[in-house]
C-alpha cells in the first residue's frame, strides 16, 4: 500500500522525522493539511533550523502540541529566511 501523500512547504520539503509524526497523529495531520503552504514552510524551516537533535525533537513535539491546539505558525520566530 503506498504511503499517503502529505503536503510540504513552498520551499522546504517535508523531512522524514516530521512525516513520521504527522503520519502517526490524525489530529496533527488534519491541522497540517488545513494550514497554507507558506505556514507549512515556516514549521519545516523552524524544525530544520535546530542545531542539536534534541532541540529538533522538542520542536517536532511542540509543533504537534501547537498544531493540534489550533496554532497555525511557529510562535516567537522571525520566519523562514529562504522564501
Amino acid at each position: 500500500m503506498p504511503a499517503k501523500s502529505i503536503s510540504s512547504g513552498i520551499v522546504h520539503q517535508l523531512p522524514k522525522d516530521l512525516r513520521a509524526v504527522l503520519s502517526s497523529d490524525a489530529a496533527m495531520l488534519s491541522a497540517w493539511e488545513d494550514i497554507t503552504p507558506i505556514a507549512r514552510n515556516e514549521w519545516i524551516c523552524w524544525i530544520e533550523s535546530a542545531v542539536k537533535q534534541e532541540t529538533r525533537t522538542k520542536r517536532i513535539e511542540r509543533a504537534r502540541e501547537n498544531l493540534t491546539s489550533g496554532k497555525r505558525r511557529p510562535c516567537c520566530w522571525p520566519g523562514c529566511p529562504h522564501r
